[in-house]
């Protein structure tokens, strides 16, 4: 098993929108590998959760992203949901912090629609990766191979398609981490 004791990994999210288990079950895995998961928003207070487009759990942001530092962080995780990526693409210190943790090489995980904000980063040139199967014309628009598997890691970025690939999108952001 992972060992990540003393590892803090950012959770970055819009105040709503997030698909639930996108962002519980990595959050869980981290945990249970003895690492430290951080909810970062670009809104203090709380975030609004959905599952699919019913509204589920509410959870507290430790940290707003404009006063985040990528240098606090040993990984950073994307969850999905449509509205979620949607929103923090439209952030700039949302995508600037992306922007920078992709650049730092630090690992970076998204999943499901959550490559949209890696596009709006312009960091997916020359990248191999997948999503949720819309974004495949917008991340190959953005230069990256777009492919259809359960999870792609290329360097650094971790790439998954759906909740159902969240078992491999976990175990590969736990590689990354190792």
């Amino acid at each position: 098993m992972t060992d990540l004791n003393g590892k803090t990994i950012a959770f970055l999210v819009a105040p709503e929108g997030i698909e639930q288990v996108e962002l519980t079950e990595p959050w869980a895995a981290v945990e249970k590998a003895g690492g430290t998961p951080r909810l970062l928003s670009t809104r203090a207070g709380q975030v609004q959760a959905f599952h699919h487009l019913d509204r589920a759990d509410t959870f507290d942001v430790d940290q707003q992203v404009a006063d985040a530092d990528v240098a606090s962080y040993d990984a950073l995780v994307l969850p999905g949901g449509v509205a979620n990526p949607d929103a923090l693409r439209l952030d700039e210190d949302a995508v600037a912090f992306i922007r920078a943790f992709v650049e730092s090489d630090r690992p970076v995980a998204a999943i499901c629609h959550a490559p949209w904000t890696l596009a709006e980063a312009d960091v997916v040139r020359g990248r191999r990766m997948t999503s949720w199967p819309s974004l495949r014309t917008d991340l190959r628009n953005a230069g990256a191979e777009w492919v259809d598997e359960e999870v792609v890691v290329d360097g650094n970025l971790v790439t998954s398609r759906n909740p159902d690939d969240l078992p491999a999108f976990n175990d590969a952001l736990l590689e990354q981490l190792a």
